[in-house]
Parts: C-alpha cells; sequence; structure tokens
C-alpha cells in the first residue's frame, strides 16, 4: 500500500530504530513508546489484520514475535512484557498494517490495560460453542 506508514517504514521512506529484520517480518522500537524497548513486530507484505494475513505468513510473525521477545529475555533481563494485537477500528486498531506491540512492563509503570468483564456472559457460553458448532 502506497500510503501505509508501516509499508514506508519497510521500504525506507520512513526511518525507522530497527530491532530485527528478515525476507518476511520486520521489527523496530515504537516512535511513541510507553515503555523502553516498546517494539513493533509487522510483516514486510502488506495485510491489513489478523482476519486479512495468510496462516503462513502468519506464523512467520509468531516466530519473529519469539525472537524479539527472547532476545529482550536474553540481553535486557526481562521477565515481564504484554504483546498485544488490535485487529479491526472498533478493537482500537489505529494503523491498519497488522501490527504486535511487545510492551515490557514493571511494576508501577502507570500502564494499565483494564478490560471491563462480563461474567453474565457466562450463561450464553453453551450456544456460543453451539453457533461455532453449527
Amino acid at each position: 500500500m502506497e500510503d501505509c506508514i508501516f509499508c514506508k517504514i519497510v521500504r525506507g521512506e520512513i526511518p525507522s530504530w530497527k530491532v530485527y529484520e528478515d525476507e518476511h517480518a520486520y521489527a523496530f522500537l515504537d516512535i511513541n513508546p510507553v515503555s523502553a524497548y516498546h517494539t513493533l513486530v509487522i510483516p514486510k507484505k502488506h495485510f491489513v489484520d489478523s482476519f486479512d494475513i495468510p496462516a503462513e505468513e502468519f506464523a512467520h510473525l509468531m516466530e519473529t514475535l519469539k525472537k524479539i521477545v527472547d532476545l529482550y529475555h536474553e540481553k535486557l533481563g526481562l521477565e515481564n512484557m504484554q504483546i498485544v494485537n488490535s485487529s479491526g477500528a472498533e478493537a482500537q486498531q489505529d494503523v491498519f498494517h497488522i501490527h504486535y506491540h511487545i510492551v515490557p512492563r514493571s511494576a508501577g509503570d502507570g500502564n494499565n490495560i483494564q478490560w471491563k468483564t462480563h461474567p453474565e456472559l457466562r450463561d450464553q457460553f453453551g450456544a456460543m460453542l453451539q453457533k461455532l458448532a453449527d
């Protein structure tokens, strides 16, 4: 995609702080970090979201994600991190090129993801599973 900011980064048209690169994936420090080493991991090819990316490309993206997590664990001693993906506007995806955030975390860092739980949905689990089986 010509106007995609992540595609521009992959093509070298916009500067980035590269952590890792191979023929399929690219990892770089987030320009708006919420912690030190906040990293984005993206496929080099443009795929909109988790629904758009083919399984083999998705598998490689996950392998790359694991390489970065292991690198940070080994080299930096990081023991706590969140891995976050949003697919779709209503899921708060803001760049429509699939990407994963690796966010190192520490006690008291002020970065809290808090979901509103809905225990009333438990009564619907049977019907939910039936829809998947139909």
